[in-house]
């Protein structure tokens, strides 16, 4: 699982709490002027990033045109979903201890991703995963397996991705009924595949850099009020917060969530296996490492990204323990179950409360940055799925080789336009869906099947065709199944399917069964293959991988 999920049955009911007060017909027009203003410049911004793409290095990766700093700032945007901003602040505002290891978690991922994948990868390959595996494998079959990965990962991450968005615009803008939520899912759809169509890379780069920006700016924002409402005293915001949880000390402790029994400690270490684990091995963050023009700023790139996030997420303390004390649980539970409305709630209190100037305007900005996140990742998630169905299915699959770049590009709109319909219509029926079972599946299908084919490739010198076919398969077919026989979706009343029981295995997050499972597969198909490793192709591209040499 990554980000704690947006749970969307409940949002409906956080409406009132977040209107509530006189003024809230002001609130909304403030608030849909700011998704008004953003949008119009994120869009101005494509339309002026699609007039300088010309050819397929553009549209794939922005014609490697962004610094390290950059490219961190992007990497930052696709990285940090809306579920980070509202779902971790929610988790902490309910669990304390156990909340701050999400992240904890998304912190040490970027190390995986900076020591093992990021320079080795962007010197390795020139557009998509695929072609790093398919430089020393068969091509066919290994860009057939990477590409059905790819396109699976980004779909379940983008599917909810859209149904948070169509909840939390529905919440944000007073929206009622199924019809309203319904329309909102559709236009976010729409502005998503309009940014990948006409701006390609450079677009979706600029607008999650806008996005990363605004992300940053709200958050330190909030962070400060909150901090100057407690003197700037870590210790005093920390003890309020406790005495208001009801938990009293244990609230600042580890246990509360994840220390009941011996499954809950088993889920957590399953679900923090994926999250560190399965980052390393996400498409829409591993074609972000194709942008930069050398291996140096690729390194640059993740650094930038490591502070900008760790940033991020320290000042989640302030946002967690700052609704608990300020807002309290049982406001936090009574708009959202889940708790992800505490980052907003906390901005109206923040700002002067419910019905007042200063609380309509800070729920404002941050209901426009949460808009934004949800944008900036939907629209880097439907990129990297269209680009891998196009480069790697379209052009070396079907088409082998035969192919020209203009028809490459066009075939990727078309992919992205295809792509974003089937997320607007699983959104559409899928707005009542437990998004942790969407969310987890994703992390860990990258975990299971991405990341063991990336690092037995560029590291292990006897890794063949059929490790990477069982690993990928074995990856995703292993991480699938035991999602759906888990508790995820049925046996208990927060499942997908309350009322079946069918959850033979017990864990939350499969990720401690099939990540293992997936190294042992492309372990185990290498060594039992009739083909013959080529010595000589893994000696090129170990010296690509690094030194840079013959890249690109």
């Amino acid at each position: 699982m990554t980000n704690p999920p947006i749970a969307t049955g409940t949002w409906h009911t956080a409406a009132q709490p977040l209107a509530a007060g006189g003024g809230a017909g002001d609130h909304r027009t403030l608030i849909i002027s700011l998704f008004s203003v953003f949008v119009a410049i994120t869009l101005a911004i494509t339309v002026w990033a699609g007039r300088q793409t010309k050819d397929a290095t553009d549209f794939y990766a922005g014609g490697r045109s962004f610094s390290g700093f950059q490219n961190g700032l992007a990497v930052s945007g696709d990285y940090m979903s809306a579920a980070s901003f509202l779902g971790i602040a929610g988790a902490i505002s309910l669990y304390g201890y156990d909340g701050f290891l999400y992240s904890i978690g998304f912190l040490v991922a970027w190390l995986v991703a900076l020591l093992l994948v990021a320079e080795p990868l962007r010197n390795s390959g020139r557009f998509t995963m695929a072609d790093v595996l398919a430089h020393r494998l068969r091509q066919r079959p290994v860009r057939t397996a990477a590409g059905t990965s790819t396109i699976v990962v980004s779909i379940f991450y983008l599917l909810a991705q859209m149904v948070g968005a169509g909840a939390l615009v529905a919440l944000l803008l007073g929206a009622s009924g199924e019809a309203s939520r319904r329309w909102i899912i559709v236009l976010v759809g729409l502005v998503m595949v309009l940014y990948v169509t006409v701006g390609g890379m450079k677009g979706t780069t600029w607008v999650q850099i806008v996005k990363a920006v605004l992300l940053i700016a709200g958050t330190l924002l909030i962070t400060v009020l909150v901090l100057t409402k407690f003197h700037w005293n870590i210790s005093t915001l920390l003890g309020r917060a406790a005495e208001a949880s009801g938990k009293g000390q244990a609230f600042l402790e580890p246990g509360l969530q994840y220390g009941k029994d011996s499954t809950s400690k088993l889920n957590f270490l399953s679900l923090g296996l994926a999250l560190v684990l399965g980052t390393a091995g996400l498409p829409h963050i591993l074609i972000r490492f194709y942008t930069v023009p050398t291996a140096r700023a690729a390194r640059t790139s993740v650094n930038w990204a490591i502070g900008i996030i760790g940033a991020f997420y320290l000042m989640t303390i302030a946002l967690g323990f700052g609704a608990t004390a300020l807002v309290g649980p049982k406001a936090i539970t009574a708009s959202n179950e889940s708790g992800n409305t505490a980052a907003p709630l906390l901005a109206q209190e923040i700002g002067g409360g419910a019905g007042s100037t200063g609380g309509a305007i800070l729920l404002a900005v941050i209901s426009a940055v949460a808009f934004a996140t949800i944008l900036a990742v939907v629209a880097g998630l439907t990129l990297a799925s269209s680009a891998s169905f196009a480069h790697d299915l379209w052009a070396n699959v079907i088409r082998k080789g035969r192919t020209s770049e203009k028809e490459e590009i066009l075939t990727a709109k078309i992919a992205a336009v295809v792509i974003g319909a089937v997320s607007i219509l699983l959104g559409i029926f899928a707005h009542r869906l437990n998004t942790a079972a969407l969310v987890a599946l994703a992390f860990a299908v990258a975990a299971s099947a991405n990341l063991p084919t990336i690092l037995y490739s560029l590291f292990w010198k006897r890794f063949t065709t059929r490790g990477a076919l069982w690993s990928i398969y074995g990856g995703l077919v292993s991480s699938v199944t035991l999602v759906i026989f888990s508790p995820v979706v049925s046996g208990n009343p927060k499942a997908l399917f309350p009322g079946m029981s069918f959850d033979w295995f017990p864990l939350g997050n499969p990720g401690l069964v099939s990540i293992p499972l997936g190294f042992l597969l492309g372990w185990a198909g290498s060594l039992l293959s009739r083909e013959a490793a080529d010595p000589q192709k893994y000696a090129e591209l170990e010296v690509r991988s690094l030194t840079g040499y013959g890249a690109h």
